[in-house]
This record gives structure tokens, C-alpha cells and sequence, in this order.
């Protein structure tokens, strides 16, 4: 299997493609978003045959609606994933898919009732992107792809063309230095009500 690359763009940029109706634009939103959008869809509807026919209703809806899009309520990333996650729940309600659903053989009934896991996802629910600009640079960058572009560490290796290693150590140090962050804003917190 081969691994796409990620396109490096400013937001900014990529928002102005797609607002044009740039092809560019929508295929580097596709390269970089698809599989992060693609998680959270099939966690929701939790079949692949539907997760990629929404993954396709979805990208279409933002595809079609980006002038919708204002960067003052945020992030591109939270939008199309909102749209995403909205388009799932739509058709997890959606008569068509709950006749399917009602339709099952028992066998796979039971693996979905024990595989299930809340549908609720808010990716910076907690302000953690604004953490992430408090660590190194090399670190916010695997943290980035990581977390929030949905790459494996194999896949930033390969993009940074370093040793996996290297990539384990890295996230973990990210990781106990955010957990450091927030240990940090709780204490402030609690002595503020306190």
C-alpha cells in the first residue's frame, strides 16, 4: 500500500482553492483530511460500505458548502469534520440505514453491539491545539500529523524520513510534557475557584 503525501498548505491557502473551485484545493483537502474524516465517520456507522459512501456524501457537502466556512468560529479542521461526523449521525437516523440495521443476521448484531464506543467527538473539545503551540517544533509537528491529520507513526517516519524510534520518542516526550501543560492549567484552575 502506498502512502500519500501530505500537502503542505496554509489553511488560509487551502480555504481560498476551495472557495474558488479550485480541483487543486479539493484534492489536497482530500489527502490530508480523508483519513482522519474516515475514522470518525466509520466509528459512527461502523460498517466500511457505509463509512466510504458518507466519507463521499461528506466531502461533497464541503465541497459544495465552503463558503460556508468562517475562520472566526474556527478551524477548517473542526468544520469539515463537523460536516463529517454530521453527514454520519444523518444517516445513522436515516430510515434507509435503520431498516439495514434492523435487517441483520444476528452473528453480526452481536459484533457491533460489543464493538460499540460513544459517536461523540469534538477533536479540541479541551483547547488542546493551543497546548500543542507550547512544545517544540519537532514535536508539534508528529503531533500534528499524529492527532489531528491522522497519520501512523510509520507514515511520519516516512514524511520526515526518520527511524520509527525516533517518532516513539518524540510522541511520548510530547506527551508527558502536555500532560505537564495540563497538570499546570488544572492547579490554576482549582486555585482560582479554591
Amino acid at each position: 500500500m502506498s502512502i500519500r503525501r501530505k500537502t503542505v498548505i496554509s489553511e488560509e491557502n487551502l480555504v481560498a482553492l476551495l472557495q474558488s473551485k479550485d480541483e487543486r484545493g479539493f484534492s489536497i483537502l482530500y489527502d490530508n483530511y480523508s483519513s482522519a474524516l474516515y475514522g470518525v465517520i466509520s466509528k459512527i456507522v461502523r460498517s466500511e460500505e457505509i463509512a466510504s459512501d458518507v466519507m463521499q456524501d461528506a466531502f461533497v457537502k464541503i465541497w459544495k458548502n465552503i463558503e460556508s466556512y468562517n475562520r472566526t468560529k474556527g478551524t477548517l479542521f473542526t468544520w469539515i469534520l463537523n460536516v463529517a461526523r454530521n453527514t454520519a449521525i444523518d444517516k445513522v437516523r436515516s430510515q434507509e440505514f435503520i431498516q439495514t440495521q434492523q435487517n441483520q443476521d444476528i452473528e453480526n448484531f452481536v459484533n457491533v453491539i460489543d464493538s460499540q464506543q460513544s459517536s461523540s467527538f469534538d477533536i479540541d473539545a479541551i483547547g488542546l491545539k493551543k497546548l500543542v503551540t507550547k512544545l517544540r517544533p519537532e514535536h508539534q509537528q508528529i503531533v500534528d500529523l499524529l492527532y489531528f491529520q491522522g497519520y501512523t507513526q510509520s507514515e511520519v517516519a516516512e514524511e520526515y524520513g526518520i527511524p520509527l524510534g525516533t517518532v516513539k520518542t518524540r510522541i511520548k516526550s510530547a506527551i508527558t510534557h502536555l500532560r505537564e501543560l495540563f497538570v499546570g492549567i488544572a492547579f490554576l484552575i482549582l486555585k482560582f475557584f479554591w
